[in-house]
Order: C-alpha cells, then sequence, then structure tokens
C-alpha cells in the first residue's frame, strides 16, 4: 500500500493526491453541516463563538503553518485538520457521551468514537461519485483520520479497514502535527469564548502569569494604550 493510492483509482489531474482530498474534504456536505455542530457553545447564543467548521479550519491553518516550517506535506495535514471533526455529533462532547453511553447500554463495548465516525463519514456516507460510496480519499488522509487524537480500538474496526492500515504503528508526522494543532487552537479559542461568555472574568484570567507574559508580547501600540483596554479590546474583537 503507498499513501497515495485510494481504494477506488482515478485519473491524475494537475493537483497533488493530498490537495484532492482536501478539495473534496471542503466541497462535501459533512463538512458543511460542521457549523451547526457545536464546539462548545450553541451558535444560536452569538456569532462570535467558534462551532466545529471555524474550529476545523482554525486547526488546519496551524497545522498548515508547522508543516510548511518543517518541510512536511502541507496538503496532507491539511486534508486531516479538515476531516478531523467530521465525525463529531452536535451538541458538542455532552452529545457524544450520550451517544456513547447509549451504544454502551446496547453493547457495543466500545461505545462511541469520533475518530472511527469521522472515517465512517469519508469512506462510505458521502455520496456523490457513481461508482462508489464516500470521497474515495488517500490511505494516508484515512490513515491520519482513524488515528486522530486518542487510543482507538483496532478490534472494533471492520476486516477491510485491516487489510490497508497498520495499527501498529504511529501514523504520519503530518498526523502528529494535526493532533498538536488542535490543541493548540482548541486550547486558544475555548479562552476566547469562556471570556465572552462571561464564564471567565477579565480580571481572573489577568492573573495568569502566561496571560501576563502574553500581553507584554502583543502590546498595540498607537491602538490601545493602557494595558487594561488592550486586553480587552484583545478578548473581544
Amino acid at each position: 500500500m503507498q499513501p497515495f493510492e485510494r481504494f477506488h483509482t482515478i485519473e491524475a489531474d494537475f493537483r497533488n493526491p493530498y490537495a484532492r482530498d482536501r478539495d473534496r474534504i471542503i466541497h462535501s456536505g459533512s463538512f458543511r453541516k460542521l457549523e451547526y455542530k457545536t464546539q462548545v457553545f450553541l451558535n444560536q447564543e452569538g456569532d462570535f463563538f467558534r462551532t466545529r467548521l471555524t474550529h476545523s479550519i482554525e486547526v488546519s491553518q496551524i497545522a498548515r503553518s508547522i508543516t510548511s516550517h518543517l518541510g512536511l506535506n502541507e496538503s496532507l495535514a491539511e486534508a486531516i485538520a479538515l476531516a478531523h471533526d467530521l465525525g463529531h455529533t452536535p451538541f458538542g462532547h455532552v452529545g457524544g457521551d450520550a451517544l456513547d453511553e447509549c451504544l454502551k447500554h446496547d453493547g457495543f463495548v466500545h461505545g462511541f468514537e469520533h475518530n472511527f465516525q469521522s472515517f465512517r463519514v469519508v469512506s462510505s456516507l458521502e455520496k456523490r461519485y457513481n461508482g462508489y460510496d464516500g470521497l474515495n480519499l488517500t490511505f494516508a488522509t484515512l490513515e491520519g483520520i482513524l488515528k486522530h487524537s486518542y487510543p482507538y480500538h483496532k478490534n472494533f474496526l471492520p476486516a477491510q479497514i485491516h487489510e490497508h492500515f497498520n495499527f501498529d504503528t504511529h501514523p504520519s508526522i503530518e498526523a502528529m502535527v494535526v493532533d498538536r494543532a488542535d490543541e493548540i487552537a482548541y486550547m486558544s479559542h475555548d479562552i476566547d469564548d469562556g471570556v465572552n461568555s462571561g464564564l471567565i472574568s477579565f480580571d481572573d484570567l489577568k492573573e495568569s502569569e502566561l496571560i501576563q507574559e502574553i500581553l507584554k508580547k502583543v502590546a498595540l501600540e498607537g491602538v490601545v494604550q493602557e494595558e487594561d483596554e488592550m486586553f480587552r479590546y484583545r478578548f473581544s474583537s
């Protein structure tokens, strides 16, 4: 198996294989639906808060920047990042926990795993092409989706998947980059959303040594002068 191969061979065009993966993901219905999947706050509560869609775009940007600096495959990292949350449920992690509980109650030992659900979305649930189900992504992108974020139960996966993927090895470096980019993105925007929702106060946040250090580095000379004004400007714009 070559990383750039697919379950179904397609005619090459001017794009590299992973760029085609990225484009297929972006133009899928499942990707658009991320706009109404909750990250932390319901998007009906305001247009400032992140959704799974905005989060995925931010993860993709961070991953692309890191892979570019490291000389890795930017398109592969971008494709994995854009697809990594397609399998998440609505209503944030609460929805996933509820579904996990229901599945375990009905005898599904491993419950709900959004990694595997993301794989199902791109490999079978999406129906955009004649002759096969799914988006027909490369094996490298599929592996990055399956092995994203946390330990997976390989025995839970269909036999067909075991024929093409080695679950005793680490994922690609690009997939590892996406994992770290995911953490960077949600740690940053959860603070943004928490402050704007009122769950975190400016005064409490300013007590953090990290925030104090950041404030010194991002002084907006000519835009705001006072540190308190600068702080509020940063977290409310």
